[in-house]
């Protein structure tokens, strides 16, 4: 499961919005660009450990550029969202773009405020859903 020339998305695996999230980067990632791995799993405390941040924060998702390459960079919260929606097609492209124009501050404040409220609108997961058999390759912490 090589992932070095495949952006990895951490996620919180227990989150119903996170999961979502994943799955909808799965129906539209026709190029299978993203890899994945769950924010409660040792992989992604390993990637975490290496920039300096922490593992438990499960309100953060991130985005693993050149994944275990000396140029590895970690992308977090709306710098994340805007990378996978570039990737995703046209509408992904224009709402990326679109996201684009409001400063970090502005969009990382939206970004929180989601992640404050996710599990009170969206629920959460008792455990970490396993993914269905026909992606589960791009799935690295399993």
């Amino acid at each position: 499961m090589m992932a070095a020339n495949h952006p990895v998305l951490l996620y919180d695996g227990v989150c119903a919005l996170c999961n979502w999230w994943v799955r909808l980067i799965l129906k539209r990632d026709r190029q299978n660009v993203f890899r994945f791995a769950s924010l409660q799993n040792q992989l992604a405390a390993q990637v975490l450990l290496r920039h300096g941040a922490r593992a438990q924060a499960l309100d953060t998702v991130y985005v693993v550029l050149d994944f275990e390459q000396p140029s590895e960079c970690l992308l977090a919260r709306s710098d994340a969202v805007i990378q996978v929606l570039r990737q995703l097609g046209t509408v992904g492209r224009f709402a990326a773009s679109a996201f684009s124009l409001l400063p970090r501050v502005l969009r990382d404040a939206l970004y929180n405020f989601v992640a404050r409220i996710r599990y009170r609108t969206f629920g959460k997961y008792d455990t970490c859903p396993l993914p269905d058999p026909r992606v589960r390759d791009r799935f690295l912490d399993l």
